[in-house]
């Protein structure tokens, strides 16, 4: 069962909204070589004659570069416009649109699955009539996103799939959580969202007045520093499975 802390009166939500990474979708790895590699095989003027591994490397400092003014400021970094100045820059003219390109790497570099029982919870809050959504800090775009979340988890019902690529910034930005809260046409207090990551979701999410479940997987996260993840100064929900959540929903049900 869920671990409280300081919870009293918890209600039953109109609407549940989850993070991407490591709450709804596991990614195991990122392999840029093989995402540059499949990108490449789409290349139809290289006239530097760059092997992937140097594309590569250009890339991976370049985001270097990039990834720590981002993370600094809560700024999101738009992958397309990225991969173009990678592209153009190296003189590679390739045989694809922006979003094919991005397609492809993403499917190359870091496949993903997804996290177990998530689809359980999916079907119980879609059969409970709870509405759902989805608030992700990631720099590739809202298309590829959603065209990834609804391949790997084609019963859910979300109503707006955010990606911080689209809207500038990232979580713990309120602007963020508000912005789902308008699209929703929902008060806080009757939202509830789940993430793994203690300051983007959890802190984020209870600053704006949307009660927090800390989904904390035994699964191995690439990009998530875990000694971030202190418990924090807030009420939340504490699960480690998802079926978890199932259980305290069905507590609350009137």
């Amino acid at each position: 069962m869920g671990v409280y802390k300081n919870i009293n009166n918890l209600t039953m939500p109109k609407m549940i909204i989850f993070d991407y990474g490591h709450t709804l979708i596991y990614e195991q790895a990122f392999d840029s070589i093989k995402g540059t590699q499949a990108v490449m095989a789409h290349a139809i003027k290289n006239p530097k004659n760059l092997t992937v591994s140097e594309v590569n490397e250009f890339a991976r400092k370049l985001y270097r570069d990039l990834i720590g003014f981002s993370k600094e400021r809560d700024i999101e970094i738009y992958n397309q416009k990225y991969q173009n100045l990678v592209y153009e820059y190296l003189e590679i003219e390739l045989a694809l649109s922006p979003k094919e390109t991005e397609k492809i790497y993403w499917d190359n570099s870091s496949p993903g699955v997804i996290m177990p029982y998530i689809d359980e919870v999916i079907t119980y809050i879609n059969k409970r009539g709870i509405r759902s959504g989805v608030i992700s800090n990631i720099s590739f775009s809202g298309d590829t996103l959603a065209e990834r979340i609804n391949r790997l988890i084609p019963h859910n019902k979300f109503e707006f799939i955010i990606a911080s690529s689209e809207y500038v910034y990232r979580k713990p930005n309120r602007l963020l959580f508000e912005l789902a809260l308008k699209k929703a046409g929902l008060k806080p207090q009757e939202v509830w969202f789940c993430g793994d990551n203690i300051r983007a979701d959890i802190i984020g999410a209870s600053n704006v007045g949307m009660f927090p479940v800390w989904y904390e997987s035994s699964l191995e996260c690439f990009y998530l520093n875990k000694t971030d993840n202190i418990p924090p100064d807030c009420d939340y929900l504490h699960i480690t499975d998802w079926r978890e959540l199932i259980q305290v929903l069905e507590q609350l049900k009137p």
